[in-house]
């Protein structure tokens, strides 16, 4: 039987040269932008007790938790799912200010399943929160900012969908639907399976369940919130997200945007707008984001918060690659002036490798394709001819 050891688990992957420089580059160029806004970057740890990691994220996030057992204190611990609870977390109860804050970060998440098809379990977590400012004026930032950032990647945005919880959160409610029922209709609209939504909610008055049978149907550009208008009922909580909404339609008139009202993701921590942006080249949404306000009241303090986060990896996939420029072979023997020409020659941004004796491999599988050559006192550089 073959030796297996090395093989590693499913949906699990090592990431190679190339593609680990294109995603590296990537992270520099959008922790840079995001800098650059006023974003402070952060490191929340891998590992954290489950009570703080769960806190308020609802249980979607608790199913794609990894948990094992702290041998030091003997509590149950998590590898996070998501970073976003951990920095609102670093926020509320470490951070403690008073006005508004913008925090960046970017590292490792771990999924006890796969989010889809060919999807890994290992996604490398991007992201930009603001807290502290309640208004819209956050939201459209958050979503500017994103658009910036794919297209910083080299990826154009086919449409950035926006919604709001509120207008489902309001018709549960007026509906009086348990806590139970609420978490069924949710899937049910969610994996669009409209018998069971339609099993559902019979019972419930006839103007709620018309609302919630028609909220798939409420997706495209902007004239579905006037339609959404005239078939949803009325209520205050409806009438301030559609307002919301018409907003963030005037503000960001320039992206492409459209809008999608059954779009529940995040539903169990969003409270109000959110959004997901897509891409040629992908079914799935290559960004997530909305407005969490609260969150950080389970740890002590209650701030309003929007923002978004992207798999880094999925950016590198998707982003234009390019031919990655090669590197110069600098040939043994080495000496003082080859290493004054190499320091030089890094100093303007080119990879100088030094040879090492005895190589018995290609330096073409090294990445060199060119190789510095001395020319009496000079230094010339040739193009390596290396079979």
């Amino acid at each position: 039987m073959a030796n297996r050891r090395w093989l590693l688990p499913e949906a699990i992957e090592d990431v190679l040269p190339r593609d680990a420089k294109r995603m590296e580059d990537l992270r520099r160029d959008l922790l840079d932008e995001f800098a650059r806004s006023g974003f402070e970057f952060i490191i929340p740890p891998l590992l954290e007790y489950v009570e703080s990691l769960l806190t308020g994220s609802g249980h979607d996030l608790d199913l794609r938790t990894f948990k094992l057992v702290d041998q030091l204190s003997g509590r149950s611990m998590g590898v996070r799912a998501d970073i976003t609870p951990q920095v609102a977390r670093i926020d509320a109860h470490l951070l403690n200010r008073k006005g508004v804050t913008r925090l960046c970060y970017c590292g490792s998440v771990l999924h006890t399943l796969p989010a889809g098809f060919n999807a890994t379990r290992e996604p490398l977590q991007i992201g930009a929160e603001i807290y502290g400012h309640a208004g819209l004026e956050a939201d459209i930032e958050a979503i500017r900012l994103l658009s910036t950032a794919l297209g910083l990647c080299g990826i154009t945005t086919s449409r950035i969908d926006l919604g709001h919880v509120g207008i489902f959160r309001s018709l549960t409610k007026q509906a009086d639907f348990s806590p139970d029922a609420e978490e069924e209709l949710f899937s049910a609209l969610q994996g669009k399976d409209m018998p069971a939504v339609k099993e559902l909610t019979l019972g419930i008055a006839d103007h709620i369940r018309e609302a919630l049978l028609v909220l798939p149907e409420l997706y495209g550009d902007r004239r579905v919130l006037a339609r959404a208008a005239e078939l949803l009922p009325e209520s205050p909580q409806i009438s301030a997200a559609l307002s919301d909404l018409h907003r963030l339609a005037d503000s960001l008139a320039d992206l492409p945007l459209s809008f999608d009202l059954a779009d529940l993701r995040g539903y169990h921590y969003h409270s109000g707008v959110a959004f997901a942006a897509y891409c040629s080249g992908s079914p799935a949404a290559i960004a997530l984001g909305g407005r969490y306000d609260n969150f950080g009241k389970a740890f002590g303090r209650a701030r309003p918060a929007t923002g978004f986060s992207m798999d880094l990896r999925e950016l590198a996939r998707l982003s234009p690659n390019g031919e990655p420029r090669g590197a110069i072979l600098a040939p043994w023997p080495e000496d003082d002036a080859l290493h004054a020409e190499a320091k030089r020659l890094r100093a303007q941004g080119e990879r100088v490798v030094l040879a090492l004796p005895c190589h018995e491999g290609n330096w073409r599988e090294a990445g060199c394709d060119r190789i510095l050559v001395r020319n009496g006192d000079n230094w010339i550089i040739e193009s390596l001819k290396e079979d």
